[in-house]
């Protein structure tokens, strides 16, 4: 009878350490993606709302001819360039996975890398959207433009067996100011 009553505490007290070592790497990896996407998002806002031209106001929201040759984000110079972005694994700017990047278009010491494949199943996604003056919430419809677009970016877990789990979303709405 012991020794019933020992098995059945001590899986009761192992299913307590496993659920709460769960939530700790699902707590990690929800903070890790919250820094990947503002650290996008940063990215992103420190490009100019537009190209140098006449308009300020893009047709279609996409990166530009050429911009996207080199296969990174080296090249996008504003907002809209980024609209549409699926990056799987995470990389900076320069293509450099992140994980593995020193902030300088190189790579780390290994000793102070991420583990092979950590982010592998990890991917950067960006929307940007024309939203409704009167109430961001809402993306204009068509071709319609206005003086706000919406920023979007997701760092999402890719599992093959049970799909993909959103880990962090960061919405900024950015206006069209014009030079004085």
């Amino acid at each position: 009878m012991a020794l019933a009553i020992t098995a059945v505490a001590g899986s009761a007290l192992l299913l307590g350490v496993a659920s709460s070592l769960q939530t700790t790497g699902d707590c990690l990896e929800q903070t890790i993606a919250a820094g990947m996407a503002q650290q996008l998002m940063d990215e992103i806002a420190g490009a100019g709302y537009a190209e140098p031209g006449p308009s300020p106001y893009a047709g279609s929201l996409q990166p530009e001819a050429g911009e996207t040759a080199s296969g990174t984000r080296e090249s996008f110079d504003d907002i809209d360039d980024f609209n549409g972005l699926r990056q799987q694994p995470p990389t900076d700017r320069r293509g450099v996975p992140l994980g593995a990047d020193d902030g300088e278009g190189s790579r780390r010491h290994p000793n102070f890398c991420t583990p092979p494949g950590y982010f592998d199943r990890w991917r950067q996604e960006v929307d940007v959207d024309y939203v409704d003056p009167a109430d961001f919430t809402k993306p204009m419809s068509g071709t319609q433009v206005s003086d706000y677009r919406a920023i979007e970016v997701r760092i999402v877990y890719v599992d093959p067996d049970r799909g993909s789990r959103v880990l962090s979303t960061l919405r900024r709405v950015v206006a069209y100011v014009p030079a004085m």
